[in-house]
């Protein structure tokens, strides 16, 4: 080990010099490079001898340096295309996943993914980013992302995608005796279906390799949405169907003593193995693997990065590029086209999907009190649990059913009826749609309930996806999805595309609100025709701030009582008692 660490710090101390050195396919425009030629065409001039000719400045790899290796990756891979095509994909993705030293990434909310019609408009940009082990490949990866700043992105691993060993092969990894490193080994059908719905916004479950039982963990990690989803592995180009659905491929080539000291120490400090071992498993299969696949799907890229996540040159370009292709596809503007949708139904009859409670004295009651702006908190409450409670009663009547057959105590048959679903699930739009919890929890027994954060982004008016935890298994069950208010009904339709993405059928979901503005009707009803829509009364109007006209008032500050202005002295006493206790 001394050894080679003796030999990686000379290799190193020789390429000191390389830390702006970068190698790049026909796939990077001229342009994009003439900032970074300037400076560094003298420390070019003095690099150490490489398998490359240097071009203006640029490297470019040889036509013949693959050897003989390429011809067995002929039915794996496709032909190099003459010019790389640019890409025109996009999509937006999930809570924060990765901390730096410096901050949390990921911490944004998710802007709207999906149209005017409800159908998503943009797919994710996919990073694919391939090389040996031990490469680098995940710090590359990791200064991508802090260097985009970019909300919402899914870093993906090929490790995740190791098949599940038999008897046989548990006992041949085991023995370091198993190629991990060979194309049989990885789930390529499990990848590509995983990745291809990533990319389409869709809820995916991700298997959690565990590498000291060489087996596959229980419970799987549950990832949704991404802006941009970055895919790495040492077979990452090793599949036609993967390459397609990439946008950047990018290859992270550095040295192979330095990798295996990096590998030498990550698996006997993280993966519990023996020097001997890793050294055993690297000369038998590791290196000739990297030889025979990795090492000629380089040709496949469109950037090569020497030396990893050292080489903030290269990661700056990739950075530029990415954020190129994301911003010809932000000058979508859902505020734009719900204007003209609400133009266009000003003169139309309300949907045949929306259902408005009967305006009987009880109802026109209930409205009555909790519209006034003078009524106090504790009655605001008691009558708003009132009116949710006939709601959510309506709501099951849309649920379906099935005849049944019982006996009475006094052993006589009754005809009846009961639920025929599979199971019913409420989802709460926070903060204000959980204030009907209980009244669902009341009339629906051992109910689930599932929750999402939606706040808007007061810069573009636009709603943001920040929070969302959701029942395992919802896609199967009949979801009522509860908000309080609806008024331009951004959020409710955010709401249902996060429940289809997690494949809830349209027709199966229910949505609940005691106040909707005619805007927000429409716009629910236009974008999801099947949605069934609840509500006790439709306003018409909404004001400069979309507040509904005549409207309730801010629903969540009247109940919480976080406006302040219906506080009783008791209340306001109790609250500084708890603030000067917090």
């Amino acid at each position: 080990r001394k050894q080679l660490i003796l030999i990686v710090e000379k290799k190193q101390l020789l390429r000191s010099l390389e830390d702006n050195f970068v190698l790049l396919r026909d796939g990077v425009q001229e342009e994009t490079l003439k900032p970074f030629k300037q400076t560094f065409s003298a420390e070019m001039s003095t690099l150490p001898g490489y398998t490359g000719a240097r071009i203006s400045g640029c490297w470019t790899l040889r036509t013949d340096g693959g050897g003989s290796s390429e011809d067995c990756l002929d039915r794996l891979l496709p032909p190099v295309p003459t010019s790389r095509r640019k890409s025109s994909t996009l999509g937006k993705t999930e809570p924060p996943l990765l901390r730096t030293g410096t901050r949390t990434i990921y911490t944004a909310g998710r802007p709207p993914w999906y149209n005017e019609h409800g159908a998503q408009f943009k797919e994710a940009f996919v990073i694919g980013l391939c090389g040996g082990s031990a490469s680098g490949k995940t710090t590359v990866a990791n200064k991508i992302i802090e260097a985009l700043d970019v909300p919402w992105v899914v870093l993906l691993s090929m490790d995740s995608f190791y098949k599940v060993l038999s008897s046989e092969e548990q006992a041949l990894a085991t023995s370091n005796d198993y190629n991990f490193d060979h194309p049989a080994a990885f789930d390529f059908e499990l990848l590509v279906t995983t990745l291809r719905k990533l990319k389409q916004g869709k809820s995916v479950k991700i298997p959690v390799y565990d590498f000291t039982t060489h087996g596959r963990q229980k419970d799987w990690k549950n990832v949704y949405g991404a802006s941009v989803i970055i895919f790495e592995g040492i077979l990452s180009f090793a599949d036609k169907e993967l390459l397609q659905l990439m946008d950047m491929k990018i290859f992270v080539d550095t040295d192979s003593d330095i990798r295996l000291v990096r590998r030498l120490r990550r698996d006997i400090t993280e993966r519990g193995r023996d020097i001997e071992g890793v050294i055993k498993q690297y000369n038998k299969f590791v290196k000739p693997a990297f030889e025979q696949y990795i090492e000629p799907t380089m040709r496949l890229a469109d950037i090569v990065v020497p030396r990893g996540g050292g080489n903030m040159v290269a990661i700056d370009l990739i950075v530029q590029h990415t954020q190129s292709q994301l911003e010809e596809l932000l000058m979508f503007s859902l505020i734009a086209r719900r204007a003209l949708l609400s133009t266009a139904h000003q003169s139309q009859p309300l949907p045949e999907t929306l259902t408005v409670l009967e305006s009987t004295p009880q109802v026109r009651g209930l409205h009555t009190i909790i519209r006034n702006k003078d009524t106090s908190r504790d009655e605001f409450i008691f009558y708003s649990k009132r009116l949710m409670r006939l709601l959510i009663e309506q709501a099951l009547l849309f649920l379906p059913s099935k005849p049944c057959t019982v006996q009475t105590p006094q052993g006589q048959e009754y005809d009846g009826s009961r639920f025929s679903g599979k199971g019913i699930t409420g989802v709460s739009v926070l903060r204000a749609g959980e204030t009907m919890e209980p009244a669902l929890r009341a009339v629906c027994k051992d109910v689930r309930i599932g929750k999402i954060l939606i706040q808007t982004n007061l810069d573009s008016g636009e709603p943001e996806l920040h929070y969302l935890r959701l029942p395992k298994d919802i896609s199967e069950d009949h979801v009522i999805l509860m908000d309080s208010t609806v008024s331009t009904g951004a959020a409710a339709m955010m709401a249902v595309r996060v429940l289809l993405d997690h494949d809830v059928q349209e027709e199966q979901i229910v949505l609940v609100s005691l106040l909707m503005a005619e805007l927000g009707v429409h716009s629910v009803a236009y974008a999801f025709p099947r949605v069934r829509i609840i509500t006790s009364a439709v306003d018409k109007n909404l004001d400069d701030l979309l507040h509904v006209i005549p409207g309730i008032g801010d629903f969540g500050d009247r109940y919480f009582g976080t406006d302040g202005a219906s506080w009783s002295e008791g209340e306001k006493q109790e609250a500084q008692s708890c603030t000067s206790e917090l």
